[in-house]
C-alpha cells in the first residue's frame, strides 16, 4: 500500500507531465522576462498565459500559483557562470569574473531588483533567489580565493579572504542603486584593483595582463 506522501508525489508528477521540458523552459523564460520588465507585483498568471499563448488553467494546473511558478522559473536558470574560471592567479580569476559578470549583469541585476522586495516577504522565493542567482557565484569566487591560499598567493589568515565574494557581488547589486548605472567590466576592474586586491595584500595587476 502506498504512503500518502508517495501518492501525493505521483499525483504531482502526473499533473506536471503534460508539458514538455522544452515548453516549460519557454514558459520560464517568459516569466523571467516579464519580471524584468514589470516587477513581481505586476506579474500575473494571465500575463504569462498571454505572452506564451498558454491557457491560464494549464499554468495553474502545472504550478498552482504565481509564487510556485516564479520559484520554478528561477531554479530553471541556476547560473554556473563563474565555475569554470581558473587562470592560475587570483587577480586573473577575478578580472575574468568581472568580464563575465558584465556580460550577464544587466539581466541578472534587473531580475534581482524586481524580486528583492517580494523575496523579503516570501522565504521560499528568497531561498530560490539565493540558490539560483547568488550561491553559485559565491561558491565560485570562494573557490578562486581557496586556490590562491593553497598556492601561497594569499595568506591563509588574511581576514579579507571571506569577504571577496561579498565585495564583488555586492557592488554589482549596489551600483545601480547608488549611481543609476550597471557595474560594467571597467568599473569592476577598477574596483578589484583599488579595493579587493589591496585588502588581500596583493600587488596591482601588471598593465596588459
Amino acid at each position: 500500500m502506498s504512503s500518502p506522501g508517495s501518492a501525493q508525489e505521483s499525483a504531482l508528477a502526473s499533473r506536471r507531465s503534460k508539458i514538455t521540458p522544452e515548453r516549460a523552459q519557454e514558459l520560464y523564460t517568459a516569466v523571467l522576462d516579464l519580471l524584468r520588465e514589470s516587477g513581481y507585483e505586476s506579474l500575473t498568471m494571465e500575463g504569462v498565459a498571454s505572452r506564451t499563448r498558454c491557457g491560464k488553467s494549464t499554468l495553474y494546473r502545472q504550478w498552482g500559483s504565481k509564487p510556485e511558478l516564479v520559484v520554478a522559473a528561477l531554479h530553471s536558470t541556476r547560473r554556473t557562470l563563474l565555475s569554470h574560471i581558473d587562470t592560475g592567479s587570483l587577480s586573473g580569476d577575478l578580472h575574468r569574473a568581472a568580464r563575465l559578470i558584465d556580460e550577464a549583469s544587466t539581466g541578472d541585476t534587473t531580475l534581482m531588483h524586481a524580486l528583492s522586495h517580494a523575496a523579503l516577504q516570501s522565504p521560499e522565493l528568497l531561498c530560490a533567489l539565493r540558490e539560483t542567482l547568488l550561491a553559485p557565484s559565491i561558491a565560485a569566487i570562494d573557490a578562486m580565493v581557496g586556490r590562491a591560499v593553497d598556492r601561497g598567493e594569499v595568506a591563509a589568515d588574511n581576514p579579507a579572504t571571506k569577504y571577496v565574494a561579498a565585495q564583488l557581488l555586492g557592488v554589482v547589486r549596489a551600483r545601480p542603486l547608488l549611481e543609476g548605472r550597471h557595474a560594467d567590466d571597467a568599473f569592476l576592474s577598477d574596483f578589484i584593483e583599488c579595493s579587493v586586491l589591496p585588502a588581500l595584500s596583493l600587488p596591482p595587476t601588471p598593465p596588459g595582463s
